[in-house]
């Protein structure tokens, strides 16, 4: 039982990377890139700050999953299964700019989703009005590669060593797990892993504007990238 007036860690912490954020082309539209492996808990931290938010900054905050925008699985697996195919085959950058970056930066609604991955069929879903100044945040894993380059105003990478952040990932998915699939070496993870690997590459020259490490999910931390410590990009 917290004491009367505790505030725990964790809130502390949205509270502090939500006024950062917020302080991002104040008065306009604009967009922020929440970034991170697969399990690191990027869907909730953002819509953690949705829902503060609401309480405690006059603009409204709106967040749209690039889970929404995967390519059928046809096309996925049309290459193969492996750490390459699904780093370039997986997603549909431009059905996101269709549906959502174009239409938020012209001021209008968006349609915060193209196709359920899970039912492997298109959506439509109702768009979503915003206000002039809105914020938007995009989250989802490969997010600061190169051919996303100006698309987000300011990018934040959630972090966590792939020991956490892998068992996490597979642990959403109860029905499909396998005995010892915990371990980021186990074959059942090898393409996610390599795709990470890939991605990680590529994304060296691209620093995030804020860095969260969500290795201990009730006490997180939020670093800024340093040139001095490089392990925070090669997790």
């Amino acid at each position: 039982m917290s004491a009367p007036g505790f505030v725990p860690t964790r809130q502390l912490v949205l509270v502090d990377l939500l006024a950062l954020i917020l302080g991002t082309r104040p008065g306009q539209r604009a967009v922020v890139a929440v970034d991170g492996p697969d399990g690191v808990g990027k869907t909730h931290l953002a819509q953690e700050l949705v829902a503060l938010a609401g309480h405690v900054a006059g603009r409204a905050v709106q967040t749209v999953s690039v889970d929404g925008f995967h390519h059928p699985r046809a096309h996925r697996y049309a290459r193969g299964r492996t750490g390459q195919t699904c780093y370039q085959d997986s997603y549909d950058y431009e059905a996101l700019r269709a549906r959502v970056l174009r239409p938020f930066r012209a001021g209008r609604d968006i349609v915060p989703a193209a196709f359920d991955v899970a039912a492997d069929v298109p959506v439509d879903p109702a768009p979503v009005a915003l206000p002039e100044d809105a914020l938007l945040l995009v989250e989802g894993v490969f997010l600061r590669r190169p051919e996303l380059r100006g698309e987000w105003d300011a990018t934040c990478l959630v972090t966590a060593p792939a020991p956490v952040s892998v068992p996490r990932g597979n642990a959403r998915f109860p029905a499909s797990r396998v005995a010892g699939d915990e371990d980021p070496a186990h074959p059942a993870n090898e393409r996610y892993v390599e795709a990470q690997r890939l991605y990680r590459l590529q994304a060296r020259t691209w620093p995030p504007e804020w860095i969260v490490d969500n290795t201990d999910l009730q006490r997180p931390e939020l670093v800024w990238p340093d040139p001095d410590e490089p392990q925070w990009f090669e997790q």
